[in-house]
């Protein structure tokens, strides 16, 4: 259930993410955030059971957040999808550094709530990938592609603000999320065979095939998929 912006829950949760932000995680005491929520500390025993219930609920909250901005910016069909892919990382890595200790505590939750809005960002991430892959501008399969990306965005938020602050170098997140996209993406699009091998084929093949194609079986559909995963992945020829 979502919470209302003026449920006891949702000032609770409010109050531990000011204060978590304003003075970092040994500020958010449960006696400290009641008194910020304008409450009793036995409510939140009772809304989130202990304090890591209420800093899943955090996190929870922090994904919606970054959520809301992330679809605020979401093109479904982008005219350049490698540029797409720059955005995407730059608010990715934007967030982390404006917001270092909400960003580790939903880098560290596990809940139901926050791994369902976790599920939500990683769609938006595939579909972006699933759009390189379409266009003929992946240079690598779908699955590693998205860790790349990932790995490379939450590395770059890491090592800023393990960097004092007097050696930060703004030139450091542009190189890195270069080096993603090179890693990435090919230089120009292809979809031809026939000079680049199978791989890149299967891979576009794979990203523009229906979730609920008439024309295949579930089983068949299971088959392909398996089939253009491999190839894309290596470029082999699937075994019988």
């Amino acid at each position: 259930m979502r919470d209302t912006v003026d449920s006891p829950r949702h000032r609770i949760v409010v109050a531990a993410v000011d204060l978590l932000e304003n003075g970092g995680p040994d500020a958010v005491s449960t006696r400290a955030v009641a008194a910020a929520a304008g409450m009793q500390p036995p409510a939140i025993y009772r809304l989130f059971g202990d304090k890591e219930g209420l800093l899943e609920a955090v996190a929870e909250y922090g994904y919606a957040q970054f959520l809301e901005s992330k679809r605020a910016q979401l093109d479904p069909a982008p005219e350049d999808p490698v540029e797409e892919l720059r955005r995407g990382w730059d608010l990715v890595v934007e967030f982390g550094v404006s917001r270092p200790e909400l960003f580790a505590v939903m880098n560290r939750a596990t809940g139901r709530g926050s791994d369902a809005a976790h599920r939500a960002g990683l769609e938006i991430l595939h579909g972006r990938v699933r759009r390189l892959a379409a266009g003929g501008w992946l240079r690598v399969d779908e699955e590693l592609a998205a860790q790349i990306i990932q790995a490379t965005g939450r590395g770059a938020v890491i090592t800023w603000h393990s960097t004092p602050a007097e050696r930060r170098n703004p030139a450091l997140l542009t190189i890195l999320r270069e080096s993603m996209v090179a890693a990435v993406t090919r230089a120009e699009p292809t979809l031809s065979a026939a000079e680049t091998g199978p791989a890149p084929a299967a891979r576009a093949l794979r990203a523009a095939l229906p979730d609920d194609a008439d024309v295949l079986s579930d089983a068949e559909q299971r088959l392909l998929r398996e089939w253009l995963t491999r190839l894309a992945a290596d470029g082999g020829v699937p075994q019988a």
